[in-house]
């Protein structure tokens, strides 16, 4: 006879203990897993804290040109953090990549040129900025001159999962209180932020430039 499709179970088949081993343990619901991240957040990794304290006294970049060692320290900072989360995401969240961000450090010379020599023309660079609007593909660049001077260089972004934001300049123009000066645009490239979290944001650009910004406590909106 063939073995019948529905087969019936004894009571002792019925009762009988499940082994041990076959035991599984139900998934955490997604709101627990909310709950307990909010507990017990991430750390930040060691060298966040070690990079901070070797660029707080290197004025933006300017002292670094002159010292290689702390230069080397630094990008060793860089290379561990990147490194305590190889595959991160950190541009598809449009929220946490916007915004104003203000520099902290950097190797770009032309915007530590710009510091450097502000007081050739009698005035002094304030905050540097850079401005990120995901949503709205755009990105400022901005060297302020208080107290209503600024250099600004407009562009476009797009962004390339999981780190890179592509972008292309298309305007630039030196600006005082009633007036402004254009400049033809210039550059296309890209940057990868390689950490980023609450507070700060981590980039290596096309030219293997390091950027090191930290979240303005205001939004600049030109």
């Amino acid at each position: 006879m063939a073995p019948l499709l529905f087969q019936t179970h004894t009571a002792a088949q019925t009762f009988a203990p499940s082994p041990r081993g076959n035991r599984r343990l139900a998934p955490a619901a997604p709101h627990a897993v909310g709950f307990l991240r909010a507990l017990f957040p991430a750390r930040p990794p060691p060298a966040k804290a070690e990079l901070l304290r070797l660029i707080a006294d290197q004025g933006r970049g300017l002292e670094t040109q002159f010292d290689p060692s702390r230069l080397a320290d630094i990008v060793s900072c860089i290379d561990a953090l990147a490194a305590s989360a190889p595959d991160a995401d950190t541009v598809s969240d449009a929220a946490k990549l916007s915004g104003t961000w203000r520099l902290l450090w950097t190797t770009e010379q032309e915007q530590l040129f710009i510091v450097r020599n502000a007081p050739t023309f009698r005035t002094a660079a304030g905050d540097v900025l850079q401005v990120i609007d995901v949503p709205g593909g755009s990105l400022n660049n901005v060297i302020t001159f208080p107290p209503s001077g600024a250099f600004v260089v407009n562009g476009s972004i797009e962004i390339q999962p999981p780190q890179r934001v592509n972008f292309r300049f298309t305007r630039a123009m030196l600006k005082g209180g009633n007036w402004e000066v254009p400049f033809p645009p210039f550059g296309k490239g890209w940057f990868d932020t390689i950490y980023l979290d609450d507070e700060i944001r981590v980039a290596k650009d096309i030219r293997g430039d390091y950027l090191v910004v930290e979240r303005a406590p205001y939004s600049w909106n030109g």
